[in-house]
């Protein structure tokens, strides 16, 4: 099989790690393929690469294909999201002065309960709270939406949303141009280790099972390139399955970590693949079990469900008419790609393409072709379901 070299997006984010050990790790070569990695400085850059062709494929946010297909973000180009690479893996951070304001008032910082989290922060911050996300279409901001509207309905001159770039939240913090943020590791982290603020709440505790990263390339090249598609998409999957094995971490940690990737200490990295992250400057800790997930519980299976669920959430911020949201949203995760990819591995995937967000309690097997599929809790904190097709 003659090698053809990928070129490849990505963010510097422990997250990134599929696509990384895919190359690193000789998963790509397995499949008569090379992958020509390139780092970008923040997701509007990454968005536009992959827009206009400087690279074939990129790890992007779960939301950005479908804020596209609804006309957000002035960029028409057609992407799909042929798989998820990573569910989960955000935190919610507060800055030190906020972070001591919630300790006077009494608050635990027990990392696992969003409404007294968010009932807390809104009581003790003034106003407006300056939160950071990394893009304004992204799970982060959704997920901050969510959380915060849940909790108080009216947000209007209570929350500003800033958009920074991940590797520059800390930074944004100690410049005072952000009083808290919602960002993916390891950059909370990053901030907790300068110092500069506080962990509040892992992204876990709004959407146990968040579609976070996907991998995703332009639609026409998903129609004209199918035999590279195919080969991509196996090598990703490959390189999920070998990342959700505990001994990975150690090795993962040293690859993530190395100049051309994250540029980071491996410990600090390992913290997000093991979920046990340091949350304040004290040294305190805290263990989260799903925190990043790049395999377990058919994590990499884009459900059309969870794109619609972003889909109406987009178009609830944004003004947009919901049901052509949603119907916009079920053409982006690509399911049928993803199935004809891994037909004929040892892939066993869900019988159906979509499924009711938000109703699982627990680990739960689900119809497959060897019946092997179990899924993961994926409840919401507010206990909502959210039905696709509804």
């Amino acid at each position: 099989m003659r090698t053809a070299t990928l070129p490849v997006g990505f963010i510097p984010l422990v997250d990134a790690a599929p696509l990384i050990v895919a190359q690193e790790m000789g998963f790509a070569a397995q499949e008569g393929i090379a992958l020509d990695l390139r780092r970008a400085p923040s997701w509007s850059s990454l968005r536009d690469m992959l827009s206009f062709g400087q690279v074939d494929a990129a790890h992007m946010l779960s939301t950005v294909p479908v804020a596209m297909a609804m006309g957000l973000g002035g960029v028409g180009t057609r992407l799909a999201a042929v798989a998820v690479t990573s569910v989960n893996g955000n935190v919610i951070g507060v800055k030190r002065a906020l972070e001591q304001s919630l300790i006077d008032a009494g608050y635990a910082f027990d990392f696992q309960d969003a409404y007294a989290a968010g009932r807390a922060l809104l009581q003790v911050s003034q106003k407006p709270l300056r939160i950071g996300v990394p893009f304004p279409f992204s799970m982060h901001a959704e997920l901050v939406f969510y959380w915060l509207a849940g909790l108080q309905p009216v947000l209007d001159g209570q929350v500003e949303i800033r958009t920074v770039p991940p590797p520059l939240m800390a930074d944004a913090i100690e410049a005072g141009e952000i009083d808290a943020f919602c960002v993916g590791e390891p950059w909370g982290s990053r901030a907790v280790d300068k110092g500069l603020g506080a962990l509040l709440l892992p992204g876990t505790a709004i959407w146990n099972f968040a579609p976070e990263k996907v991998l995703a390339v332009r639609q026409d090249w998903a129609e004209t390139e199918r035999a590279l598609l195919d080969r991509l998409i196996r090598a990703v999957w490959r390189a999920a399955r070998w990342l959700s094995q505990p001994d990975a971490v150690t090795l993962a940690s040293e690859i993530l970590s190395r100049p051309a990737f994250l540029d980071l200490p491996p410990e600090m990295l390992e913290r997000a693949l093991t979920g046990r992250l340091t949350i304040n400057a004290a040294g305190a800790e805290r263990h989260t079990e799903q925190f990043l997930e790049f395999a377990r519980g058919a994590a990499n299976f884009p459900w059309r469900s969870q794109a619609e669920w972003i889909g109406q959430h987009l178009a609830r911020r944004t003004g947009l008419d919901e049901a052509a949201a949603r119907t916009a949203a079920r053409t982006v995760f690509r399911s049928d790609l993803f199935r004809a990819a891994l037909s004929g591995t040892s892939a066993d995937l869900p019988g159906a393409s979509s499924k009711v967000e938000g109703a699982l309690e627990g680990d739960t097997a689900v119809a497959s072709a060897a019946g092997r599929v179990i899924l993961c809790r994926d409840r919401f904190f507010d206990g909502r379901v959210f039905e696709p097709g509804a």
